[in-house]
């Protein structure tokens, strides 16, 4: 039987895209709430011998997860024979360490949750910090999928003059990446970060870039408080209004509206969570990653993306 992909609502477009480059059936899913608040999941009863595709970006993680599993359980209730997750967005990558006393280490705790709910996982650009990949965290398989090249290639294609700049030195290699197929020259921020919602940064001099367009890139934007930071930076040095360039855009609500009123000329941002500012697809290399997944599974060669 072909694989079926079970498409959380929200990311119902990007999912379909992969569906059809995968020769995949979309399947049956349904998620609701009982007035306390509890799920009922719903799942496609015809998969028996299928590999069964979860499909669902994990920002707003704590609502998201425990249907995941639910969904997960119940597909292999029903005779599925694998179960794999593509999370475009992973959450709980942050909290890598116990930084002070009874922390919780929340990555170890949910790569342990994912590793016990599918069989394995495709993402997108995991925001690790003191981890070098995923295969240290989890016991599963694992494919990260690289956005760079699909943001190089967008940049180039809309942008004139592009120069790329990175939100903090973390940022200095993938932008490097980007900057380079793009065929661009490309500049780091120094970041100082007082809280949550407090970001101080400093962008290196830059006078021989006049005639260039900023773009700022960053991998994550929640408050967009690093970016709207850097705007009025490169505002007061005269620069034209930048494009901002993000790969998951969580946006907290009047994220948007506050880049734009710093002085952003756009915002763009990939389909790894379902946006308004979704400009740049994925549904190409998050495909060509399930069926290397797959492939795998069946004792083939994984040809990675």
């Amino acid at each position: 039987m072909a694989a079926v992909v079970l498409s959380f609502p929200d990311d119902i477009c990007v999912a379909s895209a992969v569906a059809t480059r995968l020769g995949a059936r979309l399947g049956r899913f349904q998620w609701r709430h009982f007035p306390d608040g509890e799920s009922l999941v719903t799942v496609d009863e015809d998969v028996a011998g299928a590999d069964v595709i979860v499909f669902t970006s994990l920002n707003d993680p704590d609502r998201k997860a425990l249907p995941v599993r639910f969904a997960a359980n119940t597909a292999r209730e029903f005779g599925a024979a694998s179960v794999g997750l593509v999370s475009p967005y992973l959450s709980y990558m942050r909290q890598d360490a116990r930084f002070h006393g009874g922390e919780a280490i929340s990555m170890n705790a949910f790569a342990q949750f994912l590793d016990q709910t599918v069989d394995w996982l495709v993402t997108v650009d995991p925001h690790l910090h003191r981890v070098s990949s995923l295969d240290a965290v989890f016991r599963m398989p694992t494919t990260c999928v690289a956005a760079a090249p699909h943001l190089a290639d967008w940049i180039r294609t809309n942008v004139p003059m592009p120069l790329l700049i990175g939100p903090d030195a973390e940022s200095a290699q993938w932008v490097s990446q980007v900057a380079a197929r793009a065929d661009a020259p490309f500049q780091v921020l120094h970041k100082t970060r007082h809280g949550d919602r407090d970001v101080e940064v400093a962008v290196p001099h830059m006078d021989r870039f006049r005639a260039h367009t900023p773009v700022l890139v960053d991998d994550i934007a929640s408050t967009g408080r690093t970016l709207c930071a850097a705007i009025e930076h490169l505002r007061r040095l005269g620069f034209p209004p930048p494009v901002c360039v993000v790969i998951h855009a969580i946006f907290a609500p009047g994220s948007p509206e506050s880049l734009h009123g710093a002085g952003a000329g756009r915002v763009v941002s990939t389909d790894s969570i379902a946006h308004a500012t979704n400009a740049i697809s994925l549904a190409g290399p998050l495909a060509e990653a399930v069926v290397a997944r797959l492939t795998a599974g069946r004792g083939g060669v994984v040809h990675e993306p």
